[in-house]
C-alpha cells in the first residue's frame, strides 16, 4: 500500500506542474495509463488533462469584458486614470464626486479633506479621493468630474488615462485552476476509495494542499476580474485660490515675466534665423566669390612687390666740402 501511496502523490504532482505549464499543455497532452507504467494492476488508471481546447466555460459572471470560447479569446485591459482638478469648494466637489461614483453603480475607495495656505496665507481645504465605476462609463465620469471646474481648460490642471493589458495572465490562471479542479476531483475519488488509514491520510494531506492552491488562483481570477470591470479614478481636488496669480494693486508680477520670457524666446528665435541665413547662404557664396577675389588681390600685392625691387635705382656723384665750398670743379689727378 505505501508504493501505492507513492504512486498517488506522483500523479498529483505531475498534474499540479502540468498546470504550471498551461501552455505546453494546450499544445500537446499524452494520455498515460498509471497501472501499466508501473507495473501494477490494482493502481487505478489516470487520464491525462484533455487540451485545453476541448474545455468550455460559462463566462455569463465574469466581469470585464473577457469571454472564453473554445477558439477565441478576447482581451481583458485594466483601465485607470488620474486627474488633477481646481474647483471653488474642495469639500462641496468631493462629496459630489462621491455621489456621482454611488450613482453609476461604483464605490469610494479611498478620500481625505484637509487643509492648506495659500500664498498669501490665507487657509483653504484640499481633498484627494479615489474612485471606482463601471469601466464603460469610466469616459462619462471623468466628463462630469471636469465639469465640477465650471471651466475645465483652465481648471483641469492634469489629465492621465493608462491601461494594463492582463489577457495572457488571466488566461493562464483560468487553465492552472481547470487543472487543479480536475487533480482535486481524482484525489477525492482515491480517497473514497482508500481502504488504509495510511493511505487515506496521504491523500488527504494531498487534497489540502491543492485545495489551497486552488483558493488562491479564484483570489487572483476575481481581482482581475474586478479590476477590468470597474476603472479607478484617483483625483486631486484644489481650490482655485490656490493656483490664482499674485497681484500687487492690480500689477501681475507673473504676466510681466511671461512676456519678459516671450520676448526673450523671440529674440532667440530670430537670432537662429540670421545664424541659419548666414550658414546656409551668405557663408557659400562668400567662399565661392570672396576667395578668388582675395587670391587674386594677394596676388596683385606681390606682384607690385617685386616689381619695385626689381627696378634699377639712380646713383647721384658726391662732392667733397672744399670744391663744394669754392665753387670750383676738383682738379683732376695728376
Amino acid at each position: 500500500m505505501k508504493i501505492k501511496s507513492i504512486l498517488i502523490g506522483v500523479l498529483i504532482l505531475a498534474l499540479t506542474i502540468s498546470g504550471c505549464a498551461a501552455k505546453a499543455e494546450r499544445e500537446s497532452q499524452t494520455s498515460m495509463d498509471s497501472a501499466d507504467y508501473y507495473g501494477m494492476e490494482e493502481a487505478p488508471a489516470m487520464e491525462a488533462p484533455a487540451p485545453a481546447e476541448s474545455f468550455s466555460m460559462d463566462n455569463s459572471k465574469t466581469t470585464g469584458g473577457l469571454a472564453l470560447t473554445e477558439t477565441e479569446v478576447t482581451q481583458m485591459v485594466i483601465m485607470n486614470a488620474d486627474l488633477s482638478i481646481a474647483v471653488d469648494d474642495p469639500a462641496e466637489s468631493l462629496a459630489a464626486i462621491q455621489k456621482m461614483a454611488t450613482e453609476m453603480g461604483g464605490f469610494t475607495v479611498s478620500s481625505n479633506l484637509y487643509k492648506t495656505q495659500t500664498i498669501s496665507g490665507k487657509e483653504v481645504p484640499e481633498a484627494y479621493v479615489t474612485i471606482r465605476v463601471p469601466a464603460e462609463d469610466l469616459d462619462e465620469a471623468l466628463e462630469k468630474i471636469k465639469a465640477l471646474t465650471g471651466d475645465p481648460e483652465d481648471y483641469v490642471l492634469s489629465e492621465t488615462i493608462s491601461g494594463q493589458d492582463v489577457t495572457q495572465e488571466y488566461t493562464d490562471l483560468q487553465s492552472r485552476l481547470r487543472n487543479l479542479e480536475e487533480a482535486d476531483a481524482k484525489l477525492s475519488e482515491f480517497y473514497e476509495k482508500a481502504t488504509e488509514t495510511e493511505d487515506a491520510l496521504a491523500i488527504y494531506n494531498q487534497k489540502m494542499q491543492v485545495t489551497e492552491q486552488i483558493e488562491v488562483l479564484k483570489g487572483q481570477i476575481q481581482y482581475y476580474e474586478q479590476a477590468a470591470a470597474k476603472s479607478a479614478i484617483s483625483i486631486h481636488i484644489q481650490a482655485k485660490e490656490t493656483i490664482a496669480p499674485v497681484t500687487v494693486a492690480g500689477w501681475k508680477p507673473s504676466g510681466v515675466a511671461r512676456d519678459a520670457l516671450q520676448a526673450l524666446i523671440d529674440f532667440g528665435k530670430g537670432l537662429v534665423n540670421v545664424l541659419i541665413w548666414v550658414g546656409v547662404l551668405i557663408l557659400p557664396i562668400l567662399v565661392v566669390i570672396g576667395l578668388p577675389i582675395y587670391f587674386f588681390v594677394r596676388w596683385l600685392v606681390r606682384r607690385n612687390r617685386r616689381a619695385q625691387l626689381n627696378r634699377p635705382q639712380a646713383t647721384v656723384p658726391v662732392h667733397s666740402k672744399d670744391s663744394s665750398s669754392s665753387g670750383k670743379p676738383p682738379l683732376p689727378p695728376m
